[in-house]
């Protein structure tokens, strides 16, 4: 969050970021309210200050024998008390809506970011491995018939345990994703990665400690709760990404400088309700409700934060790097920033399957399986997570940053895809075959039940 300070000395620079952002918050309102409050908090004092000075005259005034006026101190010290009261009162309140305002102010994206309105504004950086792919099949099956001929990708069964938009992956296909992930694990432990394996549900404290609440309510899933119209820290959520429960194991800690930086990873299934767009967008597992993803979070000085966004970013690309797919790196503009982001980079894959109207001139689409985002103060100052460089020196917000390394199911898509050949076989990429058992090639697998008779039969 921005703090109080910040917002009252940079009234511009907020509203600009809320016009860039695309954010609609009553910043007046909150300048407002931040004017009242501290004309309270300044009169309270005024009155303690006064009660106090005649507190210690009605002492004196009975010692001397004065009663009649050591009385009228008395008089004056309960009407302070009353004017006081009224005073902490109404400054509570303020306080409260202050908090709760200041909650809804987004991130100020940094000097170097795209101004743009949306993702059509989004800037291309880079690509690796596009111009220089393997040899495709004459026309390329989408992993979802893919998946299906092979009988590894079973979307019919998703639906029957768990309803639309989950999928079961079964046998080469569930070999597959646990490949990826321990593959994900391997490398970013090689390159300084400790590994968390964190509790699924995470409460509210730590979904608003980065930002996904109260901003993001309706995009995730409640699991207990006490209010359907709002929300108590002690309720529970499905974690919409390991960022989540992983930036909060030091909530309302102070890190020291030795400890920095601090760099953790996870694996975990993630939950999300979004629906997603019509047509491909739904079908098969490119935007589906539980999906895998290992996530990358550092812990940084506030001056080392941009040096250490560009290491994470090419801590992300190595995993494309290694299985040779070719990707894209974009800088989002302002109006596609997330709300908690400074500056973010997507990692995006391409995957050959289905031709879309945003997808390359080659044909294919673009599959995003990373976001790379610094975070600055934003996530440590609403979580409190500071650092001291001596441990007689004031503690201070340090940055946050994280990348997902990457999204399983998308990996997935761009595997089968851009790896199948022409007798509808995918090949392994190489990385993965020493997780697969030395499988160098899906064939796919007999179909269980009925549903192995052709039709008519």
């Amino acid at each position: 969050m921005l703090s109080r300070q910040f917002v009252r000395e940079n009234p511009d620079v907020v509203r600009e970021a809320l016009e860039n952002k695309g954010v609609d918050v009553d910043l007046d309102r909150i300048l407002d309210v931040d004017e009242e409050w501290r004309e309270l908090k300044g009169r309270g004092d005024d009155l303690r200050h006064e009660r106090n000075k005649v507190s210690s005259r009605i002492g004196e005034l009975k010692q001397a024998g004065e009663e009649a006026e050591a009385e009228e101190a008395i008089e004056r010290s309960q009407e302070l008390k009353a004017e006081l009261q009224a005073i902490e009162e109404r400054a509570d309140e303020l306080e409260a809506e202050l908090e709760r305002s200041l909650l809804e102010l987004p991130q100020i994206p940094q000097d170097s970011v795209p101004v743009g309105a949306d993702e059509s504004e989004n800037v291309e950086r880079r690509r690796e491995g596009f111009d220089d792919r393997r040899e495709l099949p004459e026309e390329v099956e989408p992993h979802y018939d893919l998946g299906e001929d092979l009988e590894i990708l079973d979307f019919e069964r998703g639906a029957k345990v768990a309803g639309g938009g989950f999928y079961v992956a079964k046998g080469d296909g569930a070999r597959l994703e646990h490949a990826l992930i321990q593959f994900m694990l391997d490398v970013h432990r090689e390159q300084g990665y400790h590994d968390v394996f964190p509790p699924i549900p995470t409460n509210s404290a730590s979904m608003r400690g980065t930002g996904q609440l109260p901003k993001f309510t309706e995009d995730a899933y409640r699991v207990e709760g006490t209010n359907e119209e709002a929300y108590d820290d002690d309720d529970l959520w499905l974690l919409p990404t390991a960022e989540v429960p992983v930036t909060n194991l030091h909530r309302d800690e102070i890190l020291l400088d030795e400890d920095l930086p601090l760099k953790y990873q996870a694996y975990t299934p993630n939950f999300r309700q979004e629906a997603g767009e019509h047509g491909t967008e739904t079908r098969g597992i490119v935007r589906v409700h539980q999906f895998n993803k290992v996530e990358m979070v550092n812990f940084v000085r506030p001056e080392e934060s941009d040096e250490r966004f560009e290491g994470l970013v090419d801590e992300a690309e190595e995993v494309l790097r290694r299985l040779e797919l070719p990707y894209r790196i974009l800088e989002m503009c302002t109006g596609d920033l997330g709300f908690t982001q400074a500056k973010k980079y997507d990692l995006e894959v391409w995957a050959p399957g289905d031709d879309m109207e945003d997808g390359p001139e080659e044909g294919g689409r673009w599959l995003e399986v990373s976001s790379v985002s610094n975070f600055e103060d934003f996530q440590a100052r609403r979580a409190g997570i500071r650092y001291r460089e001596e441990h007689h020196e004031s503690a201070e917000f340090l940055h946050t940053l994280n990348g997902s390394g990457l999204a399983v199911p998308r990996i997935v898509v761009a595997t089968l895809e851009y790896y199948q050949n022409d007798d509808g076989t995918v090949t392994v990429p190489e990385a993965l075959r020493p997780y697969m058992g030395g499988t160098k090639t899906i064939e796919g697998h007999d179909a269980v039940g009925e549903t192995k008779l052709g039709d008519g039969e």
